[in-house]
């Protein structure tokens, strides 16, 4: 089951009370106070796994609590800390608080921790209220309680292409030839139901390269309003550096004009937001095997008009993919020559 959203909440461990108590020993008269602090309370911690990939152990248990700090005790024994509990979530989780909406984390790589509710102070014993005017002070203070919050969780997976396109149009084909993935492939719309990633490699060691292609359900027209699956999904391809977008040139895709099928879709990305509209975007022309000539060029004169690069593939025979893959390549390489030139700070 693939859960990418989830609301739990956390109980951190309460500090233990600080204890009132006077030396009881024969041959020491006026003992004084003897009363120990209060452990400290457990915290709840989140760590980053990669040995995670939904958020489903959270849907079905969606409390957690840490453990109380001890009481401290007689002979100035202070109480033992409270034990503290790790929370494992999928590396591209995304935690927020409940109530207020604020950002807590963003869990951008592996084996990442922060402490998200911290486990309250362990009182005073009377002890430490001892002063050489106050020898036998009876105060001693209660443990504070540990935070309590409720957070949201959503989990957008970690991927550098995303693969856009009306249901049915090959994009799990195509995912299942240029990776080691492998999703359910059938003769019917919204065959995928959940997110896929591959890990494609492109030429030969030590020279070769690799990236992460993320496969979500298929969008249709009024996905934005909730049709077919809707936009439910698009979120895991909010992180990409861009996008290659399927457009079905055959006759068996029931529709008739390839332009208005890129169209649709690029409008569904643009009432989902998050700048998905404005990625970079590369066109594949699927299903050359049984393509229909007159809507790869209709397609091809819509590609050079809007200057976007269409590379036609058939995930069947092979045709194209080479040079897809290639294409996708080189387009994350000069994507990253970018960001790098941006983030380079100017000489002075």
């Amino acid at each position: 089951m693939f859960v990418d959203e989830a609301k739990i909440r956390v109980k951190a461990g309460d500090g233990g009370n600080g204890c009132m108590a006077f030396r009881r020993e024969k041959f020491v008269p006026r003992g004084g106070p003897s009363g120990g602090d209060g452990g400290r309370g457990g915290d709840v911690i989140m760590e980053s796994s990669e040995r995670h990939n939904t958020l489903v152990h959270f849907r079905f248990n969606p409390e957690y609590k840490a453990e109380r700090g001890r009481h401290g005790e007689g002979s100035n024994k202070t109480g033992r800390e409270g034990g503290s509990i790790v929370l494992k979530v999928p590396v591209g989780t995304i935690v927020y608080d409940e109530l207020s909406g604020e950002l807590v984390h963003d869990f951008s790589r592996s084996d990442e921790r922060i402490v998200v509710a911290r486990g309250g102070r362990g009182g005073r014993g009377n002890a430490q209220f001892a002063t050489s005017t106050h020898q036998a002070p009876r105060e001693h203070e209660e443990g504070r309680p540990g935070e309590e919050r409720e957070l949201r969780l959503e989990l957008k997976l970690l991927a550098d292409v995303g693969l856009v396109g009306y249901p049915n149009a090959g994009k799990s084909t195509l995912i299942s030839r240029i990776s080691a993935a492998r999703p359910k492939i059938a003769n019917y719309p919204f065959t995928t139901l959940e997110p896929q990633l591959g890990v494609v490699a492109v030429g030969e060691p030590p020279n070769d390269v690799s990236f992460v292609v993320a496969d979500i359900p298929g969008l249709i027209e009024g996905a934005s309003q909730g049709a077919g699956l809707g936009t439910q999904f698009l979120r895991h391809i909010e992180r990409t550096r861009f996008l290659v977008h399927l457009v079905d040139v055959s006759d068996f895709s029931g529709r008739s004009d390839p332009v208005q099928d890129h169209e649709v879709i690029t409008h569904e990305l643009a009432n989902f937001g998050a700048g998905l509209d404005t990625k970079p975007t590369i066109v594949a022309a699927s299903k050359m095997d049984i393509a229909n000539k007159d809507k790869l060029a209709k397609l091809k004169r819509y590609c050079k008009r809007k200057k976007l690069e269409l590379y036609p593939i058939s995930a069947v025979t092979g045709e194209g993919i080479e040079e897809l893959k290639w294409a996708m390549a080189k387009k994350l390489a000069a994507i990253g020559r970018q960001l790098a030139l941006a983030e380079t700070p100017p000489e002075v």
